[in-house]
């Protein structure tokens, strides 16, 4: 494999990140309807602003009933109203910093954040929120996620932020497994969670060492990003095939492409052509 196929790879690649996290922001925004279908981030934020008010309720301390209203008017706009949910938001957070809501406000916040393509808000209330509760695994997931996904790495502080994505990535990590089950959900649901979870963060993880060009860790996590998540990423196996089409796997490679061209979307045509080239290196190779 030459330097200058490396680059266009990675070249390629850049692009279809982008491509691919713009479709990223709408798919993750989509509420499902059915009650059997497992919660995504938002629905978790949700169930989480639902137990903190029930836990407040029952609580012999009193809550100023203005920060109660607008906790309340927070709760009750609905998530597909992103601008009106982040001013409420914004609003809380600036008028009551030290609410015991406010885990939960910058919670839903930064989904409202991620919805919107806004990583400069995103950033800053994940600080806030990590602040609180450096454990925070979804803010951790997310921001370790998006990061590497996003990036241009011409601006000055990008090796900084990847630095921050793999130190968020690996504490992720570290604590999914010791995450306390919510009330109201199911041992299978709770699983279900934290094995997709999981693929996130060794998704943003890969992705990460697929920026630095190092392409063996980034195969090694990718391959643990697409094994375990049971609604693999179109991305993850673009990644994944040129990180292994780069470390000279050319058979691997082209499985990882096949599977990226199996995937409805923008990725699929590449992922073909990547995947037949892949092919053919292999049968040379022998």
């Amino acid at each position: 494999m030459t330097l200058s196929s490396v680059r266009n790879t990675i070249r390629i690649l850049i692009v279809a990140l982008a491509a691919a996290t713009a479709f990223a922001g709408v798919s993750h925004a989509q509420q499902p309807t059915d009650p059997n279908t497992i919660p995504d981030n938002e629905n978790l934020a949700n169930q989480a602003q639902q137990q903190k008010q029930k836990e407040l309720e029952a609580s012999p301390l009193t809550v100023d009933p203005k920060e109660e209203a607008a906790y309340k008017a927070f709760f009750d706009t609905s998530a597909q109203d992103t601008d009106k949910k982040i001013q409420l938001g914004e609003d809380f957070a600036k008028t009551y910093p030290k609410s015991s809501y406010i885990e939960s406000v910058y919670a839903v916040l930064s989904q409202a954040y991620y919805t919107k393509q806004d990583w400069k808000n995103l950033y800053l209330i994940s600080d806030e929120a990590l602040a609180i509760n450096p454990d925070d695994v979804d803010i951790l997931t997310l921001v370790g996620w998006v990061i590497p996904h996003v990036i241009d790495p011409n601006t000055p502080d990008a090796g900084k932020q990847l630095d921050k994505a793999e130190d968020y990535e690996k504490r992720a990590i570290k604590d999914i497994p010791t995450l306390t089950k919510p009330p109201g959900m199911t041992d299978e649901q709770f699983a279900t969670i934290k094995l997709e979870k999981t693929a996130e963060a060794h998704s943003g993880l890969g992705l990460v060492y697929f920026r630095r060009q190092d392409f063996e860790n980034a195969a090694k996590e990718l391959q643990q990003a697409t094994q375990s998540n049971p609604n693999p990423d179109a991305t993850d196996f673009f990644a994944l095939g040129a990180s292994l089409q780069n470390s000279g796997h050319f058979s691997e490679a082209a499985d990882a492409y096949t599977r990226c061209s199996q995937i409805m979307g923008s990725l699929q045509d590449a992922c073909k052509q990547n995947a037949d080239k892949a092919k053919q290196l292999a049968a040379q190779k022998k």
